[in-house]
């Protein structure tokens, strides 16, 4: 397994960030309808708030922000997953529907209003490193252009960035031949909400997605 780091840099301009590491071996495949009913579930509670576009400036989601603009990102055009999730379903739109574990860790993000990573280790060379993106790179993201990473949080192994909050590359994503994967959640403001979120995540892995040897660190 790789170890994760957050580089002293980062951890200067943003001394709160946070990271939640979970490992699993898992089967992926098509999401079941029982998975899908949670994530209906999770899209409805979000809509049947009081006041639903609240959660967009809940503080996890603001710490998010402030991370960007503290590394020189604008968070307006450059948003955490979490954000990018939640505004697709205030717009009426429901979470895509991809597989299992894609599903799983849309449904958390959601839930616990934090950017979440996710890779297929058989694709991860080295240990991962949490970092700033530098002048000059990017990657495919995934369905997407060619992503700026320049000032862009970034996971990058000994190949190079291969993931963000913002969004993660095609070179380590999660597929139906995926057996083993990393799952990185993200907190700009303290490590208040991860355990919790991991916790969720491994339940739903477990559950859903035929989890087994889960692990769990929180690296500070």
């Amino acid at each position: 397994m790789p170890s994760l780091f957050i580089d002293p840099d980062l951890k200067q301009k943003c001394p709160r960030v946070a990271l939640a590491l979970v490992t699993a071996h898992v089967k992926v495949e098509e999401s079941s309808a029982a998975l899908l009913d949670e994530m209906n579930h999770g899209e409805a509670f979000i809509l049947k708030l009081p006041e639903p576009r609240a959660v967009l400036e809940s503080s996890k989601i603001l710490a998010t922000r402030a991370g960007y603009k503290a590394l020189g990102k604008d968070p307006a055009r450059y948003r955490g997953s979490a954000e990018a999730l939640l505004r697709r379903i205030l717009s009426g739109k429901q979470l895509p529907r991809i597989n299992t574990v894609v599903d799983i860790i849309n449904l958390v993000s959601v839930e616990s209003r934090l950017p979440i990573g996710l890779y297929d280790l058989a694709q991860v060379r080295g240990d991962i490193t949490f970092r700033a993106g530098r002048t000059g790179e990017t990657y495919k993201g995934i369905g997407k252009y060619d992503l700026n990473l320049e000032d862009l949080p970034v996971f990058s192994d000994a190949q190079g960035p291969h993931g963000s909050p913002t969004s993660d590359s095609e070179r380590t994503m999660v597929t139906l031949d995926t057996a083993l994967v990393a799952a990185i959640i993200i907190s700009f403001g303290g490590d208040d909400g991860l355990a919790s979120a991991s916790e969720r995540m491994s339940q739903l892995l477990v559950q859903f997605a035929h989890g087994q040897n889960l692990s769990t660190e929180i690296v500070k």
